[in-house]
């Protein structure tokens, strides 16, 4: 009879904890899950946003305190920043999974400290450490909760909750490109204020965002990493094609307007202009195309036919000749490679069964696929810098962008549901 009582207890933890671990109850929508949503794209809006206006920067350096260095050592800023963006993902996902939104405001204070930070620098060395690496990991310390928190609270419309949060990240990317360069081609103003005041900026978007973005469940307390995660085969198949995918897709990015100014005689603050109408492209492309994912194609399917349209757009890249097709060129190619930024999230997020590990599982892969960023933009600079041009560099990113998307169709094997399914 002794063990009874202690039986009777346990059958009744698990069953009010196993529903929900297995089938939790997702609203799908109301006023708290779209509050939600809108404080993770202002996350996204600063922490993606001004790392998605690092071709400003990569223009201006090349011209003004880095202009003895060659193009490759820049891009390495560029690169490094995407690494540990993704990479800070791994801290920031497990902490949020096992201690919730607290760790969202020591992350925002220190992305705010290295802008500050960056806008005193004047060696390589320091905005590599600035820059490249302390705004890079908080960023993604940043971006990890929210697009976690959304994942809590959307089941059938994830795939569009996602990309309307991650599309704050374009709309970051449209304005403060704009505002840099205005500000940096204003003597009054020069590099330093005009990072501080982006800086001032991005401190009035995250409080109020920080405030509003909360778990709708209960933390977990397992390791930080879920080392099972990479015995499976589905989660190992979807880190392979998204390292591919990145690989490749920050490339134009961040060499757009260098190509239209140097390649094709474009006016310096025009060509900085490209990064917004690009990141224009994506806020449309992560919004419609995730809809499209929860609606009629499933999200890889949308993560693979993104990606495939981004490696042919790649192609197409050296093939802009005149001002008007390079518009166009950035304002496809944001459309494309947005949605395979949203969708990325979007895929990981629904590998767990249980939701609590959606930040970590977020975190594991952003981590892995943060290599494909790591060397994919040093080794384009290593091809302007070599063959005078961008052909290389250019069939370089859209060869690597191609792998990925055709390696989503392994993934579809490995789930089980079939090639054609909607998944």
């Amino acid at each position: 009879m002794s063990n009874n009582p202690s039986g009777q207890q346990d059958a009744n933890l698990t069953s009010s904890v196993a529903p929900a671990a297995r089938k939790p109850d997702f609203p799908d929508g109301g006023l708290r899950a779209w509050s939600v949503v809108a404080g993770a794209a202002g996350l996204m809006f600063c922490a993606f946003g001004y790392v998605n206006s690092f071709g400003v920067y990569q223009e201006y350096y090349q011209t003004h305190q880095l202009s003895t260095r060659p193009p490759n050592d820049i891009s390495w800023l560029g690169s490094l920043q995407v690494f540990f963006l993704f990479s800070g993902t791994l801290i920031g996902g497990p902490l949020f999974d096992q201690y919730g939104s607290v760790v969202l405001w020591p992350s925002a204070l220190l992305f705010i400290f290295s802008a500050m930070m960056t806008s005193l620098c004047k060696d390589y060395y320091q905005f590599l450490l600035a820059q490249g690496i302390l705004e890079g990991i908080t960023s993604g310390m940043i971006m990890a909760p929210g697009l976690a928190a959304v994942s809590h609270y959307f089941f059938h419309n994830r795939g569009a909750a996602l990309g309307i949060a991650v599309a704050g990240s374009s709309l970051g990317g449209v304005i403060f490109p704009i505002a840099l360069t205005k500000m940096l081609n204003n003597p009054k103003l020069g590099f330093g204020w005009s990072v501080r005041i982006c800086a001032f900026m991005m401190l009035g978007i995250l409080l109020p965002s920080c405030a509003v973005v909360r778990p709708r469940l209960p933390p977990r307390k397992k390791a930080i990493v879920l080392w099972s995660g990479f015995r499976n085969p589905l989660f190992v198949s979807t880190v392979l094609s998204n390292l591919f995918l990145v690989m490749g897709l920050f490339i134009p990015m961040f060499y757009l307007p260098t190509y239209a100014e140097r390649a094709h005689g474009m006016s310096q603050q025009l060509s900085l202009y490209l990064v917004a109408t690009l990141n224009g492209g994506s806020f449309f492309g992560r919004i419609i195309l995730g809809m499209a994912a929860d609606r009629l194609l499933g999200r890889l399917n949308v993560l693979g036919i993104s990606g495939l349209a981004t490696g042919i757009m790649c192609f197409c890249w050296t093939r802009a000749h005149s001002v008007g097709a390079i518009v166009v060129f950035s304002v496809i190619y944001g459309f494309t490679s947005g949605a395979v930024v949203s969708m990325l999230s979007a895929c990981f997020a629904q590998i767990p069964k249980d939701p609590r590990d959606i930040g970590t599982y977020i975190g594991m892969g952003m981590f892995c696929a943060a290599f494909g960023a790591l060397i994919g933009t040093p080794i384009s600079g290593v091809l302007v810098s070599q063959s005078g041009g961008f052909e290389t560099a250019s069939t370089f990113s859209g060869v690597v962008t191609i792998v990925g998307s055709f390696m989503v169709l392994v993934v579809k094997l490995l789930s089980g549901k079939g090639v054609w399914s909607i998944y």
